[in-house]
């Protein structure tokens, strides 16, 4: 099981988390909702960015992109593009035009919406289920991803917390997002990240 932390906004956190003995596989940034308390404005993140990653893939996190904004951070150093709220077709056309990895978000309140993966399996690399609270980590019963065993990989998200117990994931989900839970008054705990860190490195191990 492999881990993304999201959220990142400040220059040390980052360099932090891609220097740790047990890097993520995945940082994400919030680059176009300004609704959450994690955005970046793009001056910023632009600055931010610019870093050698060494084996960490970045993630643009983007809530229904429009085209202005999509060819705004085109050359930027991401190497996906996590969508909100995008249509199967629009996604197609992003994956096609930018040549950009996607990670397709499935927000999740009832079980029936769980479903709506299907529609974006031919047009995703990595099919994220996240709660329907975007950045209020609220949370979903992860129960309803029993039993999906035709998604080549699943990403969950939605009020994980960074000392849970990680084994109970590793049975629905090839990668756990995590965010709010590794803050401490609204900002990155370095320490809650190394903990989250350490245990998911353990729990690879282990399993």
């Amino acid at each position: 099981m492999d881990a993304k932390i999201c959220g990142i906004k400040d220059p040390q956190t980052l360099k932090y988390i891609i220097n740790h003995k047990y890097p993520p596989k995945f940082v994400g940034f919030i680059v176009n909702y300004k609704k959450s308390k994690r955005y970046i404005d793009y001056k910023k993140l632009k600055k931010l960015i610019r870093i050698k990653k060494k084996k960490v893939k970045f993630v643009a996190v983007l809530v229904n992109p429009n085209n202005y904004f999509l060819e705004k951070i085109k050359n930027l150093n991401f190497d996906y593009y996590q969508l909100y709220k995008v249509s199967p077709r629009k996604t197609k056309n992003i994956k096609k035009k930018y040549k950009m990895k996607i990670i397709s978000t499935i927000t999740v309140d009832k079980k029936n919406d769980v479903e709506k993966y299907k529609k974006y399996l031919a047009v995703s690399d990595i099919i994220l289920f996240d709660s329907k609270g975007y950045e209020k980590s609220l949370s979903f019963n992860h129960r309803f991803l029993n039993n999906l065993t035709n998604i080549k990989t699943k990403m969950l998200a939605g009020n994980i917390k960074f000392n849970d117990k990680l084994d109970k994931y590793s049975k629905i989900a090839d990668i756990i997002d995590i965010s709010g839970s590794l803050e401490t008054f609204g900002t990155k705990d370095i320490s809650k990240i190394n903990f989250f860190l350490n245990n998911i490195n353990k729990t690879k191990n282990e399993n």
